[in-house]
């Protein structure tokens, strides 16, 4: 969505009016409409951001963000969907695909493909990202969950940060990992040298990841991980710091020769499933996404070295 912002100075008829029930008279919306606009900060009276409950002063004017919609866009090749009923929508979002609009970001986004797909979607959260109750990196792949529903998003929302879902994450790192399943607890933050990653940090927030070794290939293993934290790239550095970076992530240390010559350009990472209580039948789910072509036609290549 983008905004185009209005000004509308206050009528002397509505002088001393709750903004809510002014505004809802002045723009032809439900006082619910108008009220998501003011709790979303899209409205300001004489530059400042106000609450709803606001009596109008006289001479004021109001400046209102209002959402317009952008043209349609186009089909993204590979974002199936996994799952879907009222409530909410489970696809398979594919890498280089954002799950939202965002500063710097003019790129394709999960929500655009849903909304020119004629889905509709909760109106809950802010303008640019509403139903979005998680989000993956732009260069992960994998499952990844959209609200349809007000109590969709509601309860999804607090499920993900009461760390209520499970994520399951398949990487194919280099070199074995010793011990074959453990947990990385070290902390994160950005990288105090390089401020356009993230690294292990000692006065970085705290970061857990468990990991267990399906399958070990010719200098590189299959494994399965479980996120205890959710910081930003989180799986990438921990594994980059105890020396086995996801095969393709030259960005935190993979080798770039082996990458040119498997000709993957991201990280060798996918979120494999989600595992949560649906909101309005209470029913127990699990949604799997299969592996992008990409990521499988590397693994099937190290299955053929052994």
């Amino acid at each position: 969505m983008v905004t185009d912002t209005r000004f509308l100075p206050v009528p002397d008829a509505l002088v001393g009016e709750r903004l809510d029930i002014a505004l809802s008279r002045m723009l032809g919306l439900s006082r619910a409409n108008v009220a998501k606009l003011i709790d979303h900060e899209q409205v300001r009276v004489d530059g400042q951001v106000v609450m709803k409950s606001l009596r109008l002063p006289a001479a004021a004017m109001i400046e209102i963000d209002m959402a317009q919609p952008q043209p349609p866009a186009a089909p993204i090749v590979g974002m199936d969907i996994l799952y879907n009923d009222e409530d909410l929508v489970v696809v398979n979002k594919p890498v280089g695909v954002a799950a939202h609009t965002g500063p710097g970001w003019d790129g394709p986004t999960v929500l655009a493909a849903l909304e020119a797909a004629g889905m509709r979607i909760s109106t809950s959260g802010p303008p640019e990202r509403q139903g979005i109750v998680h989000r993956l990196d732009v260069g992960t792949s994998g499952a990844m969950a959209v609200a349809k529903s007000e109590l969709a998003y509601t309860k999804l929302k607090h499920a993900f940060k009461e760390r209520r879902v499970g994520k399951t994450y398949h990487a194919l790192v280099e070199g074995h990992p010793d011990p074959d399943r453990g947990t990385i607890d070290a902390p994160i933050a950005r990288h105090p040298s390089k401020e356009w990653r993230m690294g292990v940090v000692e006065n970085g927030r705290r970061a857990i990841t468990h990991y267990r070794t399906l399958e070990l290939l010719p200098k590189a293993a299959l494994v399965e991980i479980q996120l205890e934290t959710g910081r930003t790239h989180q799986i990438r550095v921990h594994f980059s710091a105890i020396g086995h970076p996801c095969i393709g992530d030259t960005f935190y240390g993979a080798n770039e020769e082996e990458a040119k010559r498997l000709d993957l350009t991201r990280q060798w990472l996918h979120a494999v499933d989600l595992r949560f209580i649906h909101p309005r039948t209470r029913q127990s789910m699990t949604v799997t996404a299969p592996y992008p072509d990409d990521l499988e036609l590397v693994l099937s290549q190290y299955r053929r070295w052994q």
